[in-house]
């Protein structure tokens, strides 16, 4: 069945499934079918007896990826389900899990986010009377993360930056900081690579346990991989050497975050008789958008030689627009994606990307007006919601004791009387007495000046130890819900009774639901500490799901991976994308991996692609006068459909249309004349007038309140029952009740 299977694939990823022992690096171009051969290859090392399931390591970067590669492999091959795809953090924990006694930690280890690692920096400074003006947390909390991804600890630090008094006291806070963790039994994201390489590097024979459990090893995405995540890999592949490396020079664009793109340029220098295979094949874009894409990429040095191309001949050419402000780039968008509704394409088929998130409101606000609905990728996170920080926190308590970072943010939350001096003592005990927390909790008689607090301390502790027996913790779902309703803390939401306290509520019932989902879908280790691994290690990118019903808006650099049928590129102007610092670097490295960047955001497009920019924009509270994109020069001009409304004689009259005495006039259909063009509204059988009653199909029936020109359309202010909005007129199809 394979082998059919396998016919089918094009030369190249024939070839790339057939090459199974020995190192082997896979130069997959953007749309070439990757996964497609990474999923064959396992099933054909498999089909054909070369390991077991369980002998197969395949890594990715995100929680999505795994999740497909793996349904993907179980498809082909029914033995599938036992091969471990993780990301590499997730990889880490499992290891860690069953050996990191070795280092002096307990298995039950919590794995602390961003936000807990600050406030246990934090409390470090106020320990230490640190000023946090002097040594900005964050600031700290960056150089720590780049030592761990680097491999270097504290002590390796100190002596790197013995001559540098600023630094060396950094090099000391990293220290205490590594202690404190310890002394919490708790990991940060960072530590989950870092500590799994001190172990190997410590204790060889936990490397060649893993070394002979795992026989063949894939990495996918091998260019993003940073210091830590190399060694990681070449450690593990160090005795059989059977490492296939799956990767695009072409789009590293991590190196922000640590990400060397040496890993993959080096690669057949670091393993000896590597075979490399080219897959240039693209099976996502249109001929015009790959041609495009080269084009741009061709021009950086770093790189290894290749060259997109498909079968699919022409393509429409790439619509490059450039409006004379911001708010007229973003009505361009929510137009075009109005006019692609219309004519039958879905809301998800758009996708609008950009350099930094500040981007994204002008554009947000003309989706909003127009009634476009849209999903936001790199806001706030459901995980990083306060009732969601809230609720993890006591799950997290409840697996591991010895957190007190969780410790203190739920131990008043809902309020119970226990105030932060009142913790800062507790903590001081257990620390110079070496009592555990429960203990002390389950006794706080005994300790000295917070007598007044004992009843209150011992109700918690009484409450927290009903859920600290296994088989409590054993169905995430149900232990959520006690939690939830035992503590107050739903009952305080529901009695505050406001838009916002049961949004609230809701979002933890969702939090439930998700546990839920975890304990049935579960392969690997379920229960409590399951689930928290599970939550702590998800990604931004995870959440979106397929075919969801609206537009997409997110960073480029969120982007990679994804593909949409219809691409906006917004913002595409020197000092935003590429950027002042990489216009100023003294080195070509930044702007070729901004050039990586722009590659990237090309080939996220299938058949429509779109370049917007402005003439004048609002930034940092002033208007800023930017020039097109360096980039837009790379293009080839024959490939290009630039539209500039400034220079069109309808465009210059339609940009000021007449004032109306408030009312509006709104035509049975949008924007009826040529593509791009916006004129202003004409005089048809449908008017708006303050006072109308309105019909919205999502927000229902309104109040016309206010009408006002904007543009090439009208901004109606409309109150709705439930809220008061901003609408555009034409592009938020208004009935006239």
């Amino acid at each position: 069945m394979i082998n059919e299977m396998i016919d089918k694939l094009n030369p190249m990823q024939k070839q790339a499934v057939l090459t199974t022992d020995g190192p082997l690096l896979l130069l997959a171009g953007a749309g070439s079918g990757k996964t497609r051969v990474l999923t064959h290859r396992i099933a054909y090392i498999i089909e054909t007896g070369r390991a077991k399931p369980s002998n197969i390591l395949a890594i990715t970067f995100t929680n999505k990826a795994a999740r497909e590669m793996k349904e993907r492999v179980s498809a082909l091959c029914e033995e599938g389900k036992n091969v471990w795809v993780s990301t590499f953090h997730s990889t880490c924990v499992r290891i860690l899990r069953s050996n990191i006694d070795k280092l002096g930690y307990t298995n039950q280890f919590t794995i602390f986010d961003s936000d807990d690692s600050e406030r246990l920096m934090k409390n470090i400074y106020k320990e230490l009377n640190i000023n946090d003006k002097v040594y900005p947390v964050k600031a700290v909390m960056n150089v720590i993360s780049k030592q761990k991804d680097a491999l270097v600890a504290p002590r390796e630090y100190m002596i790197q930056v013995e001559k540098d008094f600023r630094m060396k006291k950094v090099g000391e806070l990293y220290e205490i900081y590594q202690q404190r963790l310890k002394d919490n039994n708790a990991l940060d994201f960072d530590d989950l690579i870092f500590k799994t390489v001190m172990l190997f590097r410590g204790f060889p024979d936990v490397l060649e346990k893993y070394r002979q459990r795992f026989h063949y090893i894939m990495v996918d995405e091998y260019q993003d991989t940073n210091a830590s995540q190399y060694q990681l890999i070449k450690l593990l592949a160090g005795g059989h050497g059977n490492l296939c490396a799956v990767g695009d020079d072409d789009q590293s664009i991590y190196g922000w975050r640590g990400a060397d793109i040496r890993n993959i340029l080096n690669f057949e220098d670091d393993f000896k008789n590597t075979t490399v295979i080219k897959l240039e094949q693209n099976y996502r874009s249109s001929e015009n958008i790959l041609n495009s894409a080269n084009a741009v990429i061709r021009h950086n040095n770093a790189r290894k030689a290749k060259s997109l191309w498909t079968e699919q001949d022409g393509g429409e050419k790439i619509t490059v627009y450039r409006a004379s402000g911001d708010k007229e780039e973003a009505m361009f968008i929510a137009k075009t994606v109005i006019d692609g509704h219309d004519a039958g394409k879905p809301y998800g088929d758009f996708a609008v990307l950009y350099r930094n998130n500040a981007i994204s409101r002008t554009i947000e606000e003309a989706l909003v007006k127009a009634g476009i609905p849209y999903r936001l990728l790199g806001g706030t996170r459901f995980y990083d919601r306060k009732e969601i920080k809230d609720m993890l926190a006591y799950l997290r308590f409840i697996a591991n004791p010895n957190d007190t970072i969780s410790l203190s943010r739920i131990i008043n939350v809902p309020k119970r009387g226990i105030g932060d001096s009142t913790v800062a003592k507790l903590l001081a005990y257990c620390a110079e007495t070496g009592t555990p927390l429960m203990t002390a909790l389950s006794m706080p008689e005994m300790i000295p000046d917070i007598k007044s607090k004992s009843k209150s301390l011992y109700d918690f502790y009484t409450f927290i130890n009903e859920f600290t027996a296994p088989e409590k913790q054993e169905n995430a779902a149900e232990l959520l819900n006690e939690i939830v309703i035992k503590s107050g803390y739903r009952a305080e939401l529901v009695a505050e009774n406001t838009e916002e306290s049961l949004g609230r509520a809701d979002n933890i019932d969702e939090l439930i639901s998700k546990a839920a989902e975890f304990t049935q879908s579960a392969s690997g280790q379920t229960g409590l500490a399951g689930f928290l691994e599970e939550v702590t290690l998800v990604a931004d990118v995870d959440g979106l799901e397929e075919g969801e019903e609206a537009v997409v808006l997110m960073t480029l650099h969120s982007s990679k991976g994804l593909e949409f049928d219809t691409v906006f590129i917004a913002a595409f102007e020197n000092g935003i994308f590429p950027g002042y610092r990489a216009m100023q670097s003294e080195t070509p490295a930044a702007m070729e991996e901004e050039r990586r960047l722009c590659y990237v955001g090309i080939t996220r497009a299938k058949r429509k692609l779109y370049i917007t920019l402005s003439k004048e924009r609002m930034q940092f509270g002033q208007t800023q006068y930017n020039s097109p994109s360096d980039f837009l020069k790379e293009l080839p001009k024959e490939l290009l459909d630039i539209v500039d409304p400034s220079k069109s004689k309808a465009r210059q009259t339609s940009i000021e249309p007449p004032r109306p005495s408030r009312q509006a006039y709104v035509g049975q259909t949008r924007f009826t004349t040529k593509p791009y063009s916006m004129p202003a509204p004409q005089n048809t059988d449908v008017v708006f007038e303050v006072g109308d009653k309105v019909k919205h199909l999502k927000f229902g029936i309104g109040t016309v309140k206010d009408v006002t020109p904007a543009g090439a359309d009208y901004e109606l202010t409309i109150e709705f029952p439930n809220a008061t909005k901003k609408l555009f007129a034409k592009l938020a199809k208004l009935k006239k009740v």
